[in-house]
């Protein structure tokens, strides 16, 4: 008896110093957790890196083509990695998450050092980039599918939104200094230059991998990629009650509204800037993105996340059409940076649902079908706005996907009850709930 009592408060307090925990977390929380600092650094550098790429890549482009169809035709390269996403998410649920990330990268910085060394020997020309931007893009693709598997052994759960929110700030902030590096660099230095600087940051997403203490094998499950591993991963994400409508959310508002890496042709089309205006569009979305994070921080003991979701993304849809509507240099700063906001608050909801409703075993392939429907959306969207701004004008196009992405949020709150009934419990309110009703 006496131990029993012992156990049941040994329970309780633990089950308080949870509560504590969990009410006095700050922004910067996670990064107490060594394994995650180095698993953040590796993730932010390699963000970093792929930014500068892309910024470069499709400004030298349209500068060598003149071409909004061909920075369309940059986004159908991507395409490759579809396959490879679906696969790659299998693959982090069954092999070392550690060595799969530190093999990609060492494959991208690669790639990234064949192109930098063609822009300084004058050799570069457009099917180069469109081939790394493939290459890139499939390594990628597998390395970012265990990166988000990692996450719920680096932090306790009690800190997961916090981790992902901090991963989207501080994303964000490397995203100010990527356009704005890409901006000054490329303009005063060129291509050769630009590239430079985006294989040597890119050199240290090879190395943090090796620095995380905790392991990167899976846990349970079979050690090798199968259709039936593929076949479960696709029903528990079919079945969800909350991802399918998270998803497909993102896929219809993207594909008729992504504007972040084609910045060139708005910087054009709307204001008549070139690379420069590039860099500022792209840091104003950024300082946007950080604003949105912290908005997250202040939302985290607000329960009907889902709801959060889909307000912010009927403000992101009113933005575009603003975007679209205003051609004010100084103005489209101020609403690229709403866009910024209301999009890291969806993004940062969309992951976290994600981690605190998946068992261990099955992250990899949950992270997947995100990103795939991410990608995919991606893809699409920026072949869609590339084409359609070459045809109806870039003001147009957004006001188009303003229209389409209001349409698409009163579909998803009216048809996938699961979102906006998502309700999140922190551990000790769930665990009160769970005993109350046994």
């Amino acid at each position: 008896m006496a131990v029993d009592e012992s156990q049941a408060s040994a329970a309780q307090a633990q089950e308080a110093d949870q509560a504590e925990t969990e009410l006095n977390l700050k922004p910067w929380s996670a990064f107490a957790h060594y394994d995650f600092t180095m698993l953040w650094l590796g993730g932010v550098t390699m963000m970093v890196a792929m930014q500068m790429r892309l910024f470069t890549s499709a400004q030298w482009i349209f500068e060598e083509t003149g071409s909004e169809a061909q920075l369309g035709l940059l986004g159908a390269v991507q395409f490759l990695q579809m396959p490879v996403v679906i696969y790659g998410g299998a693959l982090a649920d069954v092999v070392d998450r550690k060595k799969l990330m530190a093999l990609t990268q060492v494959v991208a910085f690669l790639a990234l050092l064949a192109l930098t060394f063609a822009a300084f020997s004058d050799t570069l020309e457009v099917w180069h980039i469109f081939v790394v931007q493939g290459v890139t893009g499939i390594v990628n693709m597998l390395g970012n599918s265990a990166r988000p598997a990692m996450l719920s052994r680096v932090v306790p759960r009690s800190h997961l939104t916090h981790a992902v929110t901090t991963n989207t700030a501080t994303f964000q902030v490397a995203g100010i200094a990527a356009p704005i590096a890409f901006g000054i660099v490329f303009s005063i230095w060129g291509v050769g230059a630009s590239m430079a600087v985006t294989t040597v940051i890119a050199a240290i997403s090879v190395i943090t991998p090796f620095l995380i203490r905790v392991s990167g094998a899976p846990e349970g499950g079979s050690r090798r990629v199968s259709i039936q591993s593929l076949k479960e991963g696709f029903h528990f994400v079919r079945t969800h009650k909350i991802l399918p409508g998270l998803y497909l959310l993102d896929i219809g508002v993207t594909i008729f509204s992504f504007y972040r890496f084609l910045f060139p042709i708005f910087a054009e089309g709307l204001y008549g800037l070139g690379a420069v205006g590039v860099g500022f569009l792209a840091a104003s979305n950024s300082i946007g993105g950080i604003l949105g994070s912290v908005i997250v921080l202040y939302t985290a003991k607000w329960q009907r996340k889902g709801v959060l979701v889909l307000v912010a993304t009927a403000i992101y849809a009113l933005l575009l059409i603003a975007f679209g509507s205003i051609p004010i240099f100084v103005i489209g700063l101020v609403i690229v940076a709403g866009l910024g906001a209301t999009d890291a608050v969806g993004m940062v909801m969309r992951q976290t649902v994600v981690q605190l409703t998946t068992p261990d075993r099955l992250l990899g392939r949950a992270s997947s079908a995100h990103s795939f429907a991410a990608m995919g959306a991606n893809n699409v969207g920026q072949m869609e706005v590339a084409f359609m701004s070459a045809g109806v004008g870039a003001g147009p196009t957004m006001v188009i996907g303003g229209v389409v992405s209001i349409f698409v949020v009163g579909l998803i709150w009216k048809f996938v009850p699961g979102v906006s009934n998502y309700r999140y419990m922190p551990d000790a309110e769930r665990d009160a709930a769970e005993n109350e009703s046994v």
